[in-house]
This record gives C-alpha cells, sequence and structure tokens, in this order.
C-alpha cells in the first residue's frame, strides 16, 4: 500500500557489504523511520544465508544475506549503500550495474569527485545513471567531510583565500577492523613488506584524496594542475596489543601521507593523514583529532580533539544514509556535495 499524505517516504535500502561501517548502515537503517532494509549483500561464505540483524547485532529481521549480485539487482528498492573494504575504482563496474538497474547508490569508499579521475569515468557513471533513472554519490568521514565538505563549508566566512589545509591523526587502537588496519593500511608490516606494497598503496590513497582536493578546488573555482604525494611511516618500538590484532616490535606502526593540490608550483589545498596503532605510544606527527585551516582575509582555523567525535565508523554511516533521501530526489547523474541540497540528520522525538 502506498504511503498516505501524512506518512514519511520509506527508502528501501540494500547494504552492499558487512564490514564493520556496513553493519553500522544497517542498525541506522533499521532504527530509522523513513528507511527500510531491502537486501544485503555479504562478501564471505560464512555469512551467506545469514538474517540481516545477526549479523549487525541486532534480532532477526526477515532479511537474508546474499553472496550473488543477481540477488541484488533484482530487488526492489530504492537505493544501495556501497560500502566494501577496497576502493571503488576496483570494481566501477559492479556500480555502474546496480544503477543500471534502478539503484541509486551511495558510496562510502569513492565517487566524491568522480571528475578527478577523467571524463571517461564520469561517461561510464553517467551512462549507467541514464540508463536506470538514478543518481550517484560519494561520502564518508574524513573523505566526504573532514577533508572536503568542512573545508568548503569553513570558506564561507572567509572574502579571500590563499590556502585551504585539513589533517586527520587517527588512534587506531580502538578499531576493531583488521582488514582495514593491517591490509589497507599496512600497520604490523615489517619495513620491506611495507615499502614493497607502498606504489599501490600509493596509487589507492592519491585516487581517494585527489578527490578531495578536486572538490574543494571546484568549490573555490580553483583547477589544480596536479597532486603531489608525500609519505612517511614510523615502526614500533614495543608490541602494541590492540583491538584488530597484535602490532610486533619493529613493525610499521605508524604512517603520515601528505597531499598537496598544485596551482603552478604553490601548493593551495593540502591534506594530512596519519594513522597512528596506538598514540598512546607512537608520540611522533602530534595528537589524534581534526583540523582546518583556511589561510585568507580573514583567515580561519578550527581544532578538534580526538573525542570531537565519539565513533567515526558510525558518524561514516549516519553521513551515508542522511544523504539517501536528497540522493533519490536527485535528477539522474553524478551528483557531488556541490550538487545536493544541504542536508541533516534525524532528532528521535
Amino acid at each position: 500500500m502506498p504511503p498516505s499524505d501524512h506518512e514519511p517516504r520509506r527508502h528501501r535500502v540494500v547494504q552492499w557489504a558487512t564490514g564493520a561501517l556496513g553493519r553500522s548502515v544497517i542498525r541506522g537503517v533499521l532504527d530509522r523511520p523513513d528507511m527500510e532494509l531491502a537486501g544485503v549483500w555479504v562478501h564471505t561464505l560464512a555469512k551467506e544465508g545469514a538474517d540481516a540483524g545477526t549479523i549487525a547485532g541486532r534480532p532477526p529481521t526477515g532479511v537474508r544475506a546474499t553472496r550473488d549480485r543477481a540477488d541484488i539487482l533484482a530487488l526492489d528498492a530504492d537505493c544501495v549503500v556501497y560500502a566494501p573494504g577496497r576502493p571503488v575504482l576496483d570494481d566501477v563496474e559492479t556500480v555502474c550495474a546496480l544503477l543500471a538497474s534502478g539503484k541509486n547508490v551511495v558510496c562510502t569508499n569513492g565517487l566524491v569527485y568522480p571528475e578527478a579521475h577523467g571524463p571517461r569515468l564520469v561517461e561510464e557513471l553517467e551512462r549507467a545513471c541514464k540508463q536506470g533513472g538514478t543518481s550517484v554519490h560519494g561520502t564518508g568521514f574524513n573523505g566526504g567531510f573532514m577533508a572536503d565538505v568542512l573545508p568548503l563549508v569553513l570558506s564561507r566566512l572567509a572574502r579571500r583565500i590563499t590556502h585551504v589545509y585539513s589533517r586527520e591523526c587517527s588512534d587506531l587502537a580502538r578499531h576493531p577492523s583488521w582488514g582495514m588496519v593491517h591490509h589497507a593500511l599496512g600497520l604490523g608490516r615489517d619495513e620491506d613488506a611495507f615499502l614493497r606494497t607502498l606504489r599501490p598503496a600509493r596509487t589507492s590513497m592519491r585516487n581517494m584524496y585527489s578527490e578531495c582536493l578536486h572538490l574543494v578546488a571546484a568549490g573555490l573555482g580553483v583547477d589544480l594542475d596536479e597532486i603531489d604525494v608525500d609519505v612517511d611511516h614510523r615502526l614500533a618500538g614495543t608490541d602494541l596489543e590492540i583491538s584488530a590484532g597484535r602490532i610486533p616490535r619493529g613493525t610499521v606502526a605508524a604512517v603520515r601521507w601528505t597531499f598537496s593540490g598544485l596551482t603552478g608550483a604553490r601548493p593551495a589545498i593540502t591534506a594530512e593523514v596519519v594513522y597512528k596503532a596506538d598514540a598512546a605510544r607512537v608520540p611522533d606527527w602530534g595528537e589524534p583529532g581534526h583540523s582546518v585551516r583556511v589561510d585568507g582575509r580573514p583567515s580561519l582555523a578550527l581544532t578538534t580533539g580526538d573525542d570531537w567525535v565519539s565513533d567515526d565508523v558510525s558518524a561514516a554511516a549516519a553521513h551515508a544514509l542522511n544523504s539517501i533521501p536528497a540522493v533519490c530526489a536527485a535528477a539522474p547523474g553524478v551528483r557531488t556535495y556541490l550538487d545536493l541540497p544541504a542536508f541533516s540528520g534525524r532528532m528521535e522525538t
């Protein structure tokens, strides 16, 4: 039965991948009166057929997880929250298939500003959106908010801008994901193994943060000539016992990435990202927290401690969920923060 004029529109949502972020999205959908869980895609055989509620630590929902992409493509759903552990650029074909099947897509692992990768990707996404009458939007916490959206919001208070800087320093001591901490970030690897994997990691990180820098540049009316990438690391002086598993003494315990968007030879936009296995025992590169600085007239700075956001996984999930109504209502095509109306969270009453 369709909703009455007084009932809120209920968006049918599919969760693609059920890592820590995906499970948080599922819990968020179950808690919202304006959303309904339509399906769940999982990567591992152990989760196939499991109830989505059980996967997310909630009572059974009656929605069973599947590993078959065709099952998801056949569903009647409004939006897919696409949140696998690997970058979205590794599987654009799946995103396009979801869009062409008539489902809007909110990505949490890229597509914050697809134009950063050139016209070919944008054209591929636009074709799929046209076929399905759908939209695609990239969002997140650091990429998707702290490194791009917040600098643009802060820039509204300056009439002349010479440089924009953002910094994230993450303490991963309590982060639950082994895949993110050890595999994606390379913490816990010996130095030789870390350096051997640095080239693909550099490509992946550059792809992610070039989107952030180009989004800020587009919002400020600046053309970037190139993105410069610098990376440094520190080794653990002792064994570190963290939630995602031990970081042995002598292995990589912290990584700092610096991304600079250049106009000519001058950095115009800079994003610094620091990951520490245990900030209490890796003192280099400052305390955990976030900073945004806009140099200009007037200059503006916003600095927070690590406790500013109590749970960045939950925050990233909320950002994705809060974008769904605007994305579903948008005209078909690639939709970035610059295209969509401002959206906010929901207050419980």
